[in-house]
């Protein structure tokens, strides 16, 4: 038997049920480099996502605490996907993908994580990468230490 060790997992399962408020007005709130922050604008941020599906997985959510995406102001849309569309050619320059899944998980039914909060995922993906995983055994690789991705991430945002 062949064993998969992922010891930052053991976090989210350990505190799977505890009710420690919106992760998102937490990181907007905390110090960039724990809260996993790649860079703020003046109405969104992007940072990593803590339990990600792939490496260099983003989330841009709006400062604001706001559950219903059609609630989000005009400028508030504008700026998630503006930082998304960066957050793009900055995944290019520092990680190199050969492609991206973008996404908005919008209710529980549909596998939102966090519902009363909104969030764009930004997942780059590579031939041969590992998402096949969850189907065969419910397991995720992520083959780089989160502080390093968001370190690698942060240094090749533009400026």
């Amino acid at each position: 038997m062949r064993q998969l060790w992922a010891p930052w997992r053991l976090e989210y399962v350990q505190g799977a049920d505890e009710d420690t408020g919106c992760v998102f007005c937490r990181a907007a709130s905390g110090e960039d480099e724990e809260a996993l922050v790649v860079r703020r604008g003046e109405l969104a941020f992007v940072l990593l996502n803590k339990f990600p599906y792939a490496s260099g997985h983003l989330m841009v959510a709006p400062f604001r605490h706001e559950g219903e995406f059609g609630a989000l102001s005009g400028e508030e849309a504008l700026e998630i996907h503006r930082l998304a569309s960066v957050a793009l050619g900055t995944l290019v320059d520092a990680m190199r993908p050969q492609g991206f899944n973008l996404g908005w998980n919008l209710g529980r039914i549909a596998g939102a994580g966090v519902v009363d909060h909104v969030h764009l995922h930004v997942v780059p993906r590579w031939a041969g990468d590992t998402n096949f995983m969850p189907v065969f055994s419910d397991v995720k690789v992520i083959p780089e230490a989160l502080a390093e991705t968001r370190r690698k991430l942060a240094d090749a945002w533009p400026r």
